[in-house]
């Protein structure tokens, strides 16, 4: 099948870069509220005034999009995410931005936390899309019949870093659904039917060892082997291959695998990603050698960076892995997930 997106990305070369001006940013106060003040969400409370008419997840916004047969723009994300906030000052607050999203889709809104089954499945959708690539914000554009067509992340106000500006993105997808609603609904029901045989159960299979030395093999591709990692900025903790790496090497005794995992977590440990006065682990880190973080620590990623920690210091009984063990695990039980100031 042919690519899903290809149709659409090829099209969404960056145009010229058109600025918006702080002036046409709308402060809380001078706009009536949107559907989502009668929510219950933090999350979505905080868009309540943003001048986009969001609709939460629900039949009336489902309905509007069949009846009028727009497309729907979901946009999902969380009170802690720090680009969440930084879309919503860019775009959802400016006045032109949000005409255009008003004018050509039925637009939601949707915490994560309080509908993770909804992230789940368009999140699949997103890294399909992208290439293996997803985060938050996810912003994805869907048929009235709520199947996938294009969905990226964050999109700037403008032009820039390579990456089309979200007015740019909406004038083509709305250009795109005028011309040829049946051909994006074609291939949006294709991609659904693929996502669902993936999510499809299926039973377990054991893997061979041939299997692990492959993924094994994978990783040492990509190392990084002077600041640890793997692949370039930004890095995120690899909690899950770091394990799976350790239970290699007690199984082969290979010392260039347990090599990767011993740099890795000993550049985590003395970079900036780790607090070393607060205890605990940043999300990521912005550059490849774990010096500047992104300031948010996440209750999930020091739970896995616990464990990891854990099972490093039971194969080489080195006491600093026990140490960065217990304080990501007292930061998690401590604090949980630390919000991102706007």
């Amino acid at each position: 099948m042919r690519s899903q997106a290809s149709f659409l990305i090829l099209s969404l070369t960056p145009l010229r870069p058109r600025c918006y001006r702080e002036t046409m940013h709308t402060s809380p106060g001078s706009v009536r509220p949107n559907r989502l003040i009668h929510e219950t969400s933090p999350y979505l409370l905080q868009h309540a005034s943003n001048p986009v008419e969001w609709y939460p997840w629900g039949p009336e916004a489902l309905q509007a999009s069949k009846a009028q047969n727009r497309p729907i723009l979901l946009s999902i994300g969380y009170s802690a995410c720090h680009w969440c906030h930084v879309m919503e000052r860019e775009s959802f607050e400016n006045e032109a931005i949000a005409s255009l999203m008003n004018r050509h889709f039925i637009c939601i809104k949707v915490d994560r936390e309080e509908r993770p089954d909804l992230d789940e499945v368009y999140m699949q959708a997103t890294v399909t899309l992208n290439h293996g690539q997803g985060g938050w914000p996810m912003t994805v554009f869907l048929t009235p019949d709520q199947e996938p067509f294009f969905a990226g992340t964050y999109f700037p106000p403008d032009d820039r870093w390579g990456r089309p500006g979200f007015p740019s993105l909406l004038k083509k997808i709305a250009d795109a659904w005028e011309q040829d609603a049946a051909g994006l609904t074609s291939q949006a029901h294709q991609l659904t039917e693929r996502l669902k045989n993936e999510l499809k159960a299926v039973l377990p299979i054991s893997v061979s060892t041939s299997v692990l030395d492959e993924a094994v093999t994978q990783f040492r591709e990509h190392f990084d082997e002077r600041h640890g990692g793997f692949g370039s900025a930004p890095k995120f903790p690899p909690s899950a291959g770091l394990s799976l790496l350790l239970r290699c090497y007690r199984r082969t005794g290979e010392s260039r695998t347990l090599q990767m995992v011993t740099r890795t977590l000993d550049a985590m440990a003395a970079g900036g990603l780790y607090d070393h006065i607060g205890g605990g682990f940043a999300r990521y880190s912005t550059d490849e050698r774990w010096l500047v973080p992104h300031f948010e620590k996440m209750l999930y990623d020091n739970a896995l960076l616990a464990r990891t920690y854990l099972e490093a210091y039971q194969v080489t009984k080195q006491a600093s892995y026990r140490h960065s063990e217990s304080t990501a695990f007292h930061r998690g039980r401590g604090q949980g997930v630390e919000r991102h100031p706007r």
